[in-house]
């Protein structure tokens, strides 16, 4: 595993699907903001050099300030996003400079470090990965008139999360590529696909939500304790 990885953390998104004035990443979880959470688990990763955070124009002093009182000493920058996710992506990625970068959402906060760990390596074998689970749904295809028109095989089918770990130049030319040609993918790994590059899977947890609407603050709460209470529960075990 190479030791020397650099993360993007993405997080300028305004978000209305939460229904708060306060942008969904700054909201509470537990005893800290959201993206207080997701900084932590890569601050406290050996493999990871540094983190680059970016976001809305008007949040950098105050995410500064986070990064002082939290001592989250491995984010070198904190910079302004662009106005779609992928020019974010791009922002974030020139102030890294580490040869590996990841990609990851700021509303992502309990991903785990041996997910992190499993689509690192599976980066470092391909060149690109992506953290993903198996769907556990029947999907159909819908057309506009509500009329269901496929149901593709269920055990072809991924829901992608992040991280999302490139080597950086690849990431950098396909995100280069893609604002030449006035191309928005809908993930990272999509502007690298296009060039033809294969991305791997690697196989992440269900646990590793996206809070994005009202409904998941509070999973993610649960979630929260019940991965507190076991890391309790195993230190009483040792001692």
């Amino acid at each position: 595993m190479v030791a020397g990885w650099g993360v993007v953390i993405v997080a300028a998104g305004r978000g209305t699907r939460m229904g708060t004035k306060e942008s969904k990443q700054y909201l509470q979880l537990g005893d800290k903001p959201i993206l207080v959470h997701t900084l932590e688990l890569f601050q406290s990763m050996d493999m990871v050099k540094e983190a680059v955070l970016v976001v809305g124009g008007e949040d950098v002093e105050r995410c500064r300030q986070w990064v002082r009182q939290y001592k989250l000493t491995k984010v070198t920058a904190v910079v302004e996003g662009g106005t779609e996710r992928q020019h974010s992506v791009f922002c974030g990625l020139q102030a890294l400079s580490t040869e590996w970068a990841m990609v990851h959402d700021g509303v992502r906060p309990l991903v785990t470090a041996d997910a992190v760990r499993a689509c690192c390596a599976a980066a470092e074998d391909s060149g690109a990965a992506v953290l993903a689970v198996p769907v556990k749904d029947t999907i159909k295809q819908v057309n506009e008139a509500g009329i269901i028109v496929s149901t593709p095989d269920r055990r072809s089918l991924w829901a992608i999360q992040t991280p999302q770990a490139f080597r950086r130049v690849l990431l950098l030319e396909a995100l280069e590529r893609a604002l030449a040609e006035d191309f928005i993918g809908t993930d990272d790994a999509m502007v690298v696909e296009r060039m033809g590059v294969p991305v791997t899977v690697a196989e992440g947890e269900y646990t590793n939500i996206k809070i994005t609407t009202p409904e998941d603050l509070p999973w993610a709460e649960f979630l929260l304790a019940q991965r507190r209470k076991k890391q309790t529960e195993g230190k009483s075990e040792r001692e």
